[in-house]
């Protein structure tokens, strides 16, 4: 468990430090900043956990930072889910697995929601499939994990904010220690 986690962190520290795909923030800044958002509202530790590592398919997918401005949707969501599910339940895959179909769903479900989102959020909707369909939202409703997912994604949508200060990633190895034994 704890070598899972020197892991993670190390991925972190080696690939964290660029941009944020158009975001004034480092890909970990971003990433802290969510798991901030979460453990500010309150989130049970599985939510904090998903939180931190959302984005953890960027690190991973080995494709160029750039590829939305080149028309390629990373599927960053599957390939952070295909190396987190092996380690952590789906208590925490799953979020990670839904937070680019919640923000589809909530595009079409929260007529307010699109004029929230980042320039750069809203290039990747357009590579994702845009708003949902009714039938994707009654499908995306009836998934035990919609409501974290749909928390995941606000709190990945507060997660940029330029000089934001956060815990450190040490601050959340317990948290993740206790999402992997759980």
């Amino acid at each position: 468990m704890s070598e899972l986690i020197d892991e993670i962190f190390r991925v972190f520290r080696e690939q964290g430090a660029g941009a944020y795909l158009g975001e004034p923030v480092s890909l970990t800044e971003h990433m802290l900043q969510s798991a901030y958002a979460a453990e500010l509202d309150g989130a049970p530790p599985r939510l904090v956990a998903a939180a931190l590592l959302h984005d953890y398919g960027h690190f991973i997918h080995d494709l160029p930072e750039d590829s939305a401005e080149h028309g390629v949707d990373t599927r960053h969501e599957e390939v952070a889910h295909a190396f987190l599910s092996a380690h952590f339940g789906p208590e925490v895959a799953e979020p990670i697995r839904m937070h680019v179909a919640a923000k589809r769903y909530l595009c079409a479900t929260d007529p307010s929601y699109l004029d929230e989102l980042s320039p750069a959020s809203i290039l990747s909707l357009e590579l994702q499939g845009g708003p949902y369909s009714p039938a994707e939202v009654a499908a995306f409703e009836a998934s035990p994990h919609a409501g974290d997912a749909v928390r995941l994604r606000r709190y990945d949508d507060v997660g940029k904010v330029a000089g934001l200060e956060t815990p450190e990633l040490e601050h959340y190895r317990p948290v993740l220690q206790a999402a992997i034994q759980a």
